[in-house]
């Protein structure tokens, strides 16, 4: 029988229309949790809270929005507690990939890359501590960073920026949140097959499974697997970063990546 971790705790996942956090929300559901499930597409939102309601059996519900608008992401702690009376687990997975050649990025591209990746994650971790003060009784944290926050990628200035800034936010907000029993952490996932990066380059998973030690690129599950984790274990473990990335960090190859310079969202 499946491990119920999450029986009757209620989750945030940010950024869950498909992809990793799609899978985030899969499986807190399929453990027992009620889980707010958002995206900034809201039909995508509601086609994902719907399926994975009707896979598991558990409450999961749309909250369609963009995580960059800070009333928003107050609304989604909100929503939460109206619902279930409490909030549990917050985990800040939205994120924007931004590629642009360093000499021609425009600073529209860089407000908007730094408003999703940063101003929504710390202002929806915010408002999930201040939810989690209120109640007592502690609350669990996970910021989504990547490899790109830790080796230079060609193309990703600012993206990276935003991934290694994550993790700062992390260890510094140890100091402020240990003392209410909230714990914060990253995970930073390596090249992940997702519908996304598929799109962008079919070959995406042979190129990269070429390209890390254990020769095989990341899943979905296995970043699901680390976030989950941290929700479920981490009493003692806080502002840290698990690297999900086969291997790749250690050796670092990259491939052609020079469509990265022209790439438009």
């Amino acid at each position: 029988m499946t491990q119920m971790r999450f029986s009757n705790q209620t989750v945030i996942v940010t950024g869950a229309g498909e992809g990793i956090g799609y899978e985030v929300a899969r499986q807190f559901c399929a453990e027992g949790a009620n889980v707010l499930l958002n995206d900034i597409v809201s039909a995508r939102a509601r086609r994902a809270a719907d399926a994975i309601a009707a896979e598991t059996g558990a409450d999961c519900r749309a909250i369609p929005g963009d995580v960059a608008d800070v009333e928003t992401v107050r609304g989604f702690v909100a929503e939460a507690v109206a619902r279930f009376g409490q909030l549990d687990i917050c985990v800040c997975n939205a994120g924007l990939t931004s590629w642009g050649d360093f000499f021609d990025y425009q600073p529209a591209d860089f407000e908007r890359v730094v408003n999703v990746n940063l101003r929504g994650s710390y202002f929806l971790a915010q408002a999930a501590a201040r939810q989690f003060r209120a109640q007592g009784g502690g609350g669990r944290i996970v910021l989504m960073s990547s490899v790109t926050g830790h080796q230079a990628v060609p193309y990703l200035s600012a993206y990276g920026m935003t991934k290694a800034a994550l993790e700062m936010l992390a260890r510094n907000l140890v100091l402020e949140l240990s003392p209410h029993g909230i714990t914060i952490n990253c995970v930073a996932p390596g090249a992940v097959v997702t519908p996304r990066n598929l799109k962008d380059d079919p070959d995406y998973e042979k190129t990269w499974a070429g390209l890390t030690p254990l020769g095989e690129a990341i899943q979905v599950e296995d970043i699901a697997n680390a976030a989950l984790f941290l929700a479920a274990e981490s009493g003692r473990i806080t502002g840290q970063t698990i690297v999900v990335d086969a291997g790749w960090t250690s050796t670092s190859p990259i491939p052609d990546m020079a469509y990265g310079k022209d790439y438009k969202n």
